[in-house]
């Protein structure tokens, strides 16, 4: 059996038994994020709060389904480990990694977990600007927040890393931050990054695809947009066109009765 295991010896004494991979697996916390063959919970441990994401295994359907469709399948945690890693190295923040570890031989069946630190009281850009329409924040804030996320993809994007879920729910700021004024962006959930990508490639313009849909209901105007490619990487009008296509795809598909009854159905069962 091949093991993987990165645990500090702080967290290994707030874990039951001596076997600390499964501890870590085996822990019960508030749910975030219950789907097929993975969770993520928030945990205290030492009277601090972590968030943990426990993988269980894909299953070979998952696999042979991305092997098909050309995609380099998400085995589990690992992948996390290694975006964090690499995000610290570009100064891009991001939730700092405490643990990981990786158990067993078949890829279909892999059983592993990340540890992150909580954040603490944080806000995303989603529910920043989800007013932005009706009421319209300050101008020179709303100039400043859109370069911020433009420098942080360029700067991603650059170094040919792809989040895969591009979208303002995963770009987070500290409220303590947030109220003395700084503009600190922190881009998190990062299990699906990709490597080695082109910046002006398929997955660089579906990032930022994903970023324009998640910012359509924002109220942004073409001089927001604007300074948004000021701030990002040159790229050429094919690009941007194919960005603007696949975003109202995106927005589309969001509103459809299908997708909206599947998103009930996974909220419903975090609240379970």
């Amino acid at each position: 059996m091949s093991k993987l295991l990165h645990i500090p010896d702080a967290i290994k004494q707030q874990l039951a038994g001596k076997n600390h991979f499964q501890s870590i697996m085996q822990l019960h916390g508030k749910p975030f994020r219950d789907v097929a063959g993975r969770k993520t919970i928030q945990v205290q441990l030492g009277g601090q709060p972590y968030f943990v994401k426990q993988h269980f295994g894909v299953g070979w359907g998952e696999i042979l389904k991305n092997i098909l469709s050309l995609k380099k399948p998400i085995l589990g945690a690992l992948t996390e480990v290694t975006a964090i890693q690499q995000l610290v190295s570009l100064g891009i923040p991001t939730t700092p990694l405490v643990a990981y570890g990786q158990q067993g031989w078949n890829p279909a069946s892999l059983q592993s977990f990340v540890m992150t630190e909580d954040l603490g009281d944080i806000v995303s850009l989603e529910d920043l600007c989800a007013d932005w329409k009706i009421t319209p924040p300050d101008e020179t804030f709303k100039q400043t927040l859109i370069i911020a996320v433009a420098q942080l993809a360029a700067k991603l994007h650059q170094a040919g890393l792809c989040h895969r879920d591009f979208y303002l729910c995963h770009f987070v700021m500290k409220q303590a931050e947030l109220k003395q004024g700084v503009i600190q962006l922190y881009l998190i959930d990062l299990h699906r990054m990709l490597q080695n990508q082109a910046s002006t490639g398929q997955a660089v313009m579906k990032d930022i695809a994903g970023l324009y849909f998640s910012a359509m209901d924002c109220g942004l105007n073409e001089v927001d947009m604007a300074l948004f490619k000021t701030h990002y990487l040159p790229q050429n009008e094919t690009f941007w066109q194919q960005v603007c296509l696949r975003a109202h795809q995106l927005h589309a598909k969001f509103n459809s009765a299908k997708f909206q009854k599947r998103l009930a159905a996974e909220k419903s069962a975090i609240r379970e």
